[in-house]
């Protein structure tokens, strides 16, 4: 079982860059896969990428694929999600959640571990 946190979050402009960071606590943080999730006020949790327990296998849906990278550093226990060129749209929640598959998965129901979220506000 592993507890994650989320930070760097907050209120960005337009066309910025931002780093957000999911610490894990607990054990074998290196055996889970993770991925990000995000939810915008009134609308579904929405997968933005993956990586897999390796590391050696990242996934992201067509639309994120450019702006958004995911990577871990397995010695410190955390997982990183960097957001370039931010748009008013990538406004919401951002979730960080793990579980213990050698694969990526964009479904939420997938992930049995999850964050409490950190949000990110882009204005113009």
């Amino acid at each position: 079982q592993i507890q994650l946190v989320e930070s760097g979050g907050g209120l960005v402009q337009t066309g910025n860059s931002l780093r957000l960071s999911c610490v894990a606590s607990g054990r074998f943080f290196s055996a889970y896969s993770l991925a990000w999730f995000r939810q915008a006020s009134g609308k579904a949790r929405e997968f933005v990428g993956g990586i897999s327990w390796s590391g050696g296998t990242t996934s992201y849906p067509e639309a994120m694929k450019e702006r958004f990278r995911i990577s871990r550093d397995d010695g410190k226990n955390t997982v990183f999600l960097d957001i370039k060129n931010l748009k008013l749209d990538d406004t919401a929640v951002y979730y960080c959640s793990a579980h213990l598959q050698p694969s990526i998965s964009d479904e939420p129901r997938e992930y049995k571990y999850w964050g409490q979220g950190t949000q990110v506000t882009v204005s113009s």
